[in-house]
């Protein structure tokens, strides 16, 4: 029996309406399933299912806009099926197409911002250390939980929205301190020091420590003290798409591993993992469909979406190639960092070289590119995961400079450093 709060009851029982007591119902059926004993407060919600992926979604979605229901903690969305901003970019059927964009205003239409983006820690206002939220889409999660240090379980389609609607979550998981601590220890040996193009190997480490986590939380030692969050975001996307990874700690960089003996609570791991610079390489070529000097119709990067950071680096590195692209080069990202590119002038000089910016959405999961026969390469360990079986391309696995130099050259090219 799930122990209920007054409110609790109240919304179950219809008193705040009919939206907020369904969502009540799915929450405590929820709960019982996951073992919690009862209900707490959120602060936030991340919303994973404004991604179109059949009727029932929209059905859902849309009775409860019918019976009123709003959100009663900030709220942001996942992308869905199409870029709002630059609607002629879609290349889908009209049915995708109208449904897409209905379940994206079915969402707006309760109360949620319109973010549209799948690294909500990007926008202005985001979760802070031990804060309470309720986040759904993969890489949000796992982020939300190691890098900032919040507190959230993996929510997905409609349980999400239900805890906005509520504010309220089970009490269970990752939400609890005790239940944080990291369970298997991997060891990074000889790691990639050079900054210019080590984006490919925390991929790669992410995409090895999901498959050998085997479900537990890794604690991972011997990254380079000055990490960024973009490469933790790289670490951790890769890591949850090969192994359901929704939190790992990085010694002495990520909020709740300030120390080894921190990060596991004081216990031994259950097992310890070595990762040498050998293994990563290898890890690497299993992502990688593509040799040196093969033709490419694409480039696709950004997934998770594109910081601000990494299209500095990006500008930085197309005028050190300094040559057209001769190659398409899509760009994915949020409609808040678009509209901070557009204030810097990045923007136009950008398409200026010929990249694609899109937004509230990614080229993997909506019919955007305009040429998908062929190899194409990202610097993305969860686009180079998921691509071939959503699309149906060959991936060329590379950092972002050597992504750009292969656009560049119209053909695979890979640093031999």
């Amino acid at each position: 029996m799930i122990e209920l709060t007054l409110n609790d009851q109240q919304m179950l029982d219809g008193e705040r309406g009919q939206a907020a007591a369904l969502a009540m119902r799915i929450l405590v059926r929820s709960a019982a399933v996951m073992g919690a004993q009862r209900l707490l407060d959120i602060e936030g919600a991340h919303i994973d299912g404004c991604l179109y992926h059949g009727q029932a979604s929209l059905d859902f979605v849309e009775r409860l806009v019918r019976d009123g229901g709003k959100v009663v903690v900030p709220t942001t969305l996942n992308v869905g099926s199409l870029d709002l901003i630059h609607p002629e970019l879609f290349r889908g059927d009209e049915a995708l197409r109208s449904n897409g964009r209905r379940l994206m205003e079915a969402h707006l239409a309760l109360g949620c911002e319109s973010s549209f983006t799948c690294a909500p820690y990007q926008l202005k206002n985001r979760p802070k250390l031990g804060q309470q939220i309720a986040w759904a889409e993969s890489n949000a999660i796992v982020f939300a939980n190691s890098v900032l240090g919040a507190r959230t379980n993996r929510y997905g389609d409609f349980i999400d929205l239900c805890a906005a609607i509520t504010g309220r979550a089970p009490m269970s998981g990752l939400h609890l301190a005790e239940n944080r601590f990291g369970q298997v220890l991997f060891l990074v040996e000889d790691f990639p020091s050079d900054s210019s193009s080590r984006d490919i190997s925390f991929a790669s480490l992410g995409f090895l420590v999901g498959q050998r986590a085997k479900g537990l939380i890794p604690v991972i030692a011997g990254l380079p003290l000055d990490t960024t969050e973009d490469e933790l975001k790289a670490l951790g996307a890769a890591a949850a798409a090969s192994g359901a990874i929704a939190m790992f700690h990085a010694v002495g960089i990520t909020p709740e591993a300030r120390s080894l003996d921190v990060a596991l609570g004081s216990c031994e791991p259950q097992s310890t993992l070595h990762v040498s610079a050998a293994q990563l390489v290898e890890t690497r070529a299993r992502l990688n469909r593509a040799r040196a000097g093969d033709a490419i119709a694409a480039v696709s990067v950004g997934t998770p979406h594109f910081s601000l950071s990494e299209f500095t680096n990006l500008e930085r590195l197309l005028n050190e190639a300094d040559a057209p692209l001769r190659s398409d080069f899509y760009v994915n990202t949020s409609r808040f960092i678009l509209w901070q590119l557009e204030g810097s002038e990045i923007a136009r000089k950008l398409r200026q070289r010929g990249v694609e910016i899109v937004t509230d959405t990614c080229t993997y999961i909506t019919p955007i590119m305009k040429n998908t026969n062929g190899l194409v390469m990202t610097n993305s360990g969860k686009w180079a995961h998921y691509a071939p079986s959503k699309l149906g391309v060959e991936v060329a696995f590379g950092s972002l400079r050597e992504c750009v130099q292969s656009a560049v050259l119209g053909k695979v090219w890979f640093d031999a450093a």
